[in-house]
C-alpha cells in the first residue's frame, strides 16, 4: 500500500503521457464518471423535473377530457329535451288568444260577468305590453256582486273557447260601502277593485319585431 502511495504521489500530472498504463486508465475512468455525473446532473435532472411537470398536466388533461366527454355524451339527450319543451312551449302559447281574438275576448270576460249578475262599475282595459314572445293586456275593473257571483264569474271565465290567464295585481275584495245588514253573509255585496293582466301570443310577424327593437336598444346601449 506505501509503495502504491509513493507512486500516487509521484504522478506528474503536466505529464500525463508518461503516466503508468493503469494510472492513465483509471483516471480516465474518473473523468469519465465525472463527465456523466455532471451531464447528468446539468441535463437529466432538468428533464426529470419537466417529464414529472408534463405528467402531472398530461393527468390534468385527462380528467379534464373525461369531464367533456362526460358531458358530451349527453349534450345530445339534453338538445332532444329542450326541442320538447320548446313545442310544448309553442303549443301552450297558441293556446292564447291572437291578437285579432283579444277585442272579443276582453267584451266576452265583461259579458261573463254582467250575466253572472256582477255589477261592472269600472272595466277598463288599458294599452298592451308587449314581452318577449307575448304581450300582456291590463285592465282596470270595480266590480259588486257576491260571493257566490264572483266565483261563477270565474268559472264562467275559465269555460270561454280560448284559454284565458288572468292575474289580479293591487286587488282588495271587501264589502261594499253602505251595504245593508248588519255581518257579511254569502249574500252581502262584496266590491273588487284593482288591476287584472290577461295575456294574448304574438304572432311571427310581431315577434320578429320584437327582436329586431331588442338588438337596437342593444346596440344603442353599446354604442353610448
Amino acid at each position: 500500500m506505501s509503495q502504491q502511495k509513493i507512486k500516487l504521489k509521484d504522478l506528474d500530472f503536466n505529464n500525463i503521457g508518461a503516466w503508468p498504463q493503469q494510472a492513465k486508465i483509471g483516471f480516465c475512468v474518473l473523468v469519465g464518471l465525472l463527465i456523466i455525473g455532471l451531464a447528468w446532473y446539468l441535463f437529466v435532472s432538468d428533464k426529470r423535473v419537466e417529464l414529472e411537470g408534463l405528467e402531472r398536466q398530461e393527468a390534468d388533461l385527462r380528467t379534464e377530457f373525461e369531464t367533456k366527454q362526460g358531458r358530451a355524451a349527453n349534450l345530445e339527450p339534453l338538445k332532444q329535451q329542450l326541442v320538447q319543451m320548446e313545442q310544448q312551449l309553442q303549443q301552450m302559447l297558441r293556446q292564447l288568444p291572437s291578437k285579432t281574438e283579444m277585442p272579443d275576448l276582453i267584451v266576452d270576460i265583461s259579458q261573463t260577468a254582467l250575466a253572472t249578475g256582477i255589477a261592472n262599475e269600472l272595466f277598463q282595459p288599458g294599452p298592451e305590453q308587449p314581452k318577449e314572445f307575448y304581450a300582456e293586456k291590463p285592465i282596470a275593473l270595480r266590480m259588486v256582486g257576491t260571493y257566490h257571483q264572483f266565483g261563477a264569474f270565474v268559472s264562467g271565465v275559465a269555460s270561454l273557447p280560448r284559454v284565458v290567464i288572468m292575474t289580479m295585481h293591487d286587488i282588495s275584495l271587501k264589502p261594499k260601502a253602505g251595504a245593508a245588514g248588519g255581518g257579511i253573509t254569502p249574500e252581502s255585496p262584496l266590491e273588487l277593485a284593482g288591476t287584472v293582466k290577461t295575456y294574448r301570443y304574438l304572432d311571427e310577424e310581431e315577434m320578429t319585431e320584437q327582436q329586431q327593437a331588442a338588438d337596437a336598444a342593444a346596440k344603442a346601449k353599446g354604442g353610448a
